[in-house]
């Protein structure tokens, strides 16, 4: 999952939160050193991953997109979930979105501290560029993976990606549709480890 779905899935614990948001940019037991709270949204950070890329509706989806960027089908895919988390209005109305995202963005500046250097820059272009917020918009998508593909060294410049979300939009929606609610059952069962 990508930054929207992962703070989503942190239920409103801004400790969590932090962890969940930051947690590509610690490595290996480097969690240790931060706080319990934190800490927690690091690990489960890491169980959501993992539930997302074994399960079998997420899995199929990749295919949707392997044409483009192959094995690294899953990162873009992560991105192209949080547009249907951002338009999904049994979580986020435009309103509640913009909002959550404004939380967000606030939560993580006091938490500067804890913010590793590796996500600091990004989260700069984060906040700038509202990317919360603009997941919801088919152009903001088309920003973030066009960027992606911009800085991802594996593909080739102009990897098709953005053609073929449009392209699948309704099956990739669909996709979302069946495998969100089982990553939201399976979180809140485990968040209180």
């Amino acid at each position: 999952m990508n930054f929207l779905a992962h703070a989503y899935l942190s239920f409103d614990t801004d400790a969590v939160l932090v962890g969940n948001v930051i947690s590509d940019f610690v490595k290996g037991k480097a969690w240790e050193a931060y706080p319990t709270g934190i800490q927690h949204g690091i690990k489960l950070h890491r169980l959501i991953d993992d539930f997302t890329d074994t399960h079998p509706v997420f899995r199929a989806a990749r295919g949707f997109l392997a044409p483009a960027v192959g094995r690294y089908s899953g990162a873009f895919l992560d991105i192209i979930y949080d547009h249907f988390l951002a338009n999904d209005r049994t979580r986020f109305t435009p309103e509640t979105l913009a909002a959550f995202a404004r939380h967000v963005y606030k939560t993580l500046e006091e938490s500067a501290a804890y913010l590793p250097p590796g996500f600091v820059q990004t989260f700069a272009y984060m906040k700038q560029h509202d990317w919360l917020y603009n997941y919801s918009l088919r152009e903001g998508i088309a920003r973030s993976l066009e960027g992606m593909v911009r800085r991802a060294h594996y593909l080739p410049d102009g990897a098709p990606v953005y053609a073929l979300f449009e392209q699948h939009y309704e099956e990739l929606a669909e996709s979302y549709g069946k495998f969100f609610p089982e990553l939201e059952a399976y979180t809140r069962k485990h968040f209180a480890l």
